[in-house]
């Protein structure tokens, strides 16, 4: 296993829409095993294979450090089926150092995908669980909270990211 580079933003993979996964072999376990220990070192409590520069539809969540009783979750082409209710919560991401931002998500979800084994999954999310699934499957679309957040936010960002890139 390795810790593999997290990309940030503006690097244009972030903006790529993975593409489905095919095939599941040893290298794609190598990848979703690399992923976690990856995520697990930045720390965070996802991550989706656009941010390791892996234009694939594969993400990793794993909320333990928040909430008891939820392991590691792999899952391959990933796919919202249904979203209820709604939810605020504050966000960061991986990609965006340094940058949080207040976004409404579905409070509950259902979500199916493949096993890293290439089984069909069924999950259903609420909470923060819910809210991960929901930002990391935005990775595959090319859709970051930046993109999400008020404009305001937005340009602030952008603002204090090229200040701190100008100054090394």
């Amino acid at each position: 296993m390795a810790v593999l580079q997290i990309r940030k933003y503006p690097d244009p993979v972030l903006r790529q829409k993975a593409q489905p996964v095919g095939d599941i072999d040893e290298a794609l376990r190598r990848l979703i095993q690399d992923m976690a220990e990856t995520m697990y070192a930045a720390p965070g409590i996802g991550l989706a294979a656009p941010q390791v520069g892996v234009p694939k539809q594969v993400i990793v969540v794993d909320i333990s450090t928040q909430e008891q009783g939820h392991p590691l979750i792999a899952l391959i082409n990933p796919e919202i089926l249904e979203a209820h209710g709604e939810v605020e919560s504050q966000e960061g991401c991986l990609s965006l150092p340094e940058f949080t931002t207040t976004l409404r998500r579905a409070q509950q979800v259902l979500v199916r995908g493949l096993s890293p084994e290439g089984k069909p999954l069924e999950l259903e999310a609420t909470g923060l669980l819910a809210i991960a699934l929901q930002h990391e499957i935005d990775h595959l679309q090319g859709t970051l909270i930046l993109d999400r957040a008020s404009l305001l936010s937005r340009e602030f960002y952008k603002k204090r990211l090229k200040k701190l890139t100008s100054a090394g």
